[in-house]
């Protein structure tokens, strides 16, 4: 609840009061019990609300009979972080994934907004019967709405798909930010890279992938991009919307988790970053955490025991992104993970026809010892490096055998 205020004084709202109830499930009507429905209404004169913010997503039908109910405008979860997601977006891209996800939550929400209107004339000699009702004029034009974003949508995917091919062949190794929204992800890049990107204290301050040069201590270059922040109950649209922009995360040879540290709920936000990273199929890639603001605890940081404290790997680096405590420190960890994620492991695969992408990514980034063509996929044994892994474990034939001296990338 305390997260669901918080978007909505990012969405520009100003919260008056909070309501709570313990149900084993919500009402399939109006997902409050009768008399918790009675207690919001009877607040409207007290609080003068004009607004009602629900911490779930509701069904059509919830969401239309609390409208009548309440006779104000109801917001579930998913709608307020689509408007805040809508205010956010500065790129084209951005604007048409969001649209996209709006209109696929709105379609099945549409109602007969138009009554009045009942069904569109049908003039004409010989036209008999009624013509489309409002509704289903509206239904159609969201369809025709949503084909043309997802063709646009796919466009922008092949001209990113290209930029990153270019990428591949310059060899210069990607690093993903990714974490819980507001974690400090942009003031992290910042810090690194001497950058400008906006950083606020807000909730979803940065929606479009931003990626920046880093040197690393051995004058090594590096890509780091900024990702989307992650969230709870992070909308299923929302997800598939950004799937483009988040692929971004499966072209990373590391990841970076940055963590609040000094959030309450640390872990339980930990633990939703991993959710969405195994939604987007990234789970098992290598990942390093940071743990964020730690100028704010005030005490001598001892690493290992904060992040077992908190569920996490004990290698974990802790800095201040603000104050750049810890950042040469995380730098170097940076370095020798990366070293570790590109040493050359000997895998054997089974890669079916229609993942011949994988195929064309391990002639590219490992060394084939063997092809064969099978009725059932390309048959490929060779040496891959460590990051890519997670990629080809599903079509796994036979273990890691060893591993070899890491290619040096220029």
């Amino acid at each position: 609840m305390e997260e669901l205020a918080q978007l909505a004084e990012t969405a520009g709202l100003r919260v008056v009061g909070a309501v709570t109830q313990r149900l084993d499930h919500p009402n399939g009507k109006h997902y409050v019990g009768a008399g918790k429905l009675a207690e919001i209404k009877s607040l409207r004169d007290e609080l003068a609300y004009d607004v009602v913010l629900i911490n779930d997503e509701l069904s059509p039908a919830q969401l239309r009979n609390l409208e009548d109910e309440l006779q104000v405008k109801v917001l579930d979860r998913t709608a307020l972080i689509l408007d805040i997601f809508a205010r956010r977006a500065q790129t084209h891209e951005g604007r048409l994934q969001v649209e996209l996800a709006q209109l696929e939550y709105r379609l099945p929400r549409l109602t007969r907004m138009w009554t009045h209107l009942s069904r569109q004339a049908v003039g004409g000699v010989g036209l008999r019967g009624p013509g489309e009702t409002q509704l289903e004029v509206d239904r159609r034009q969201a369809r025709q709405r949503i084909a043309l974003i997802r063709r646009q949508l796919a466009e922008v995917h092949h001209h990113r798909e290209r930029y990153r091919q270019r990428r591949r062949q310059n060899q210069i190794p990607v690093i993903a930010l990714v974490g819980y929204t507001n974690a400090g992800k942009s003031t992290l890049l910042n810090a690194l890279a001497g950058s400008d990107v906006l950083a606020e204290d807000k909730l979803f301050a940065t929606l479009d992938p931003t990626t920046r040069r880093v040197t690393l201590p051995s004058g090594r270059e590096v890509l780091m991009t900024d990702t989307v922040g992650f969230i709870h109950k992070l909308p299923t649209m929302l997800v598939a919307a950004f799937r483009a922009t988040l692929e971004e995360i499966l072209e990373a040879r590391l990841l970076l988790h940055v963590l609040d540290i000094t959030h309450p709920k640390a872990a339980e936000q930990a633990a939703t970053v991993r959710a969405v990273l195994a939604e987007l199929g990234a789970e098992g890639y290598p990942v390093l955490t940071v743990l964020n603001k730690i100028d704010r605890l005030g005490v001598d940081i001892q690493p290992a025991e904060l992040a077992s404290e908190f569920g996490l790997q004990t290698d974990a680096v802790p800095v201040s992104a603000l104050t750049g405590a810890g950042l040469d420190l995380l730098l170097e960890r940076i370095e020798t993970t990366l070293a570790h994620v590109e040493r050359l492991t000997e895998i054997r695969v089974l890669v079916p026809f229609q993942e011949t992408n994988l195929v064309a990514l391990f002639h590219e980034r490992g060394q084939v010892e063997e092809v064969a063509y099978r009725h059932d996929g390309v048959l490929l044994r060779g040496m891959l490096p460590a990051y890519l892994l997670p990629r080809f474990a599903p079509f796994l034939q036979a273990g890691m055998t060893g591993t070899r001296v890491p290619r040096h990338s220029p």
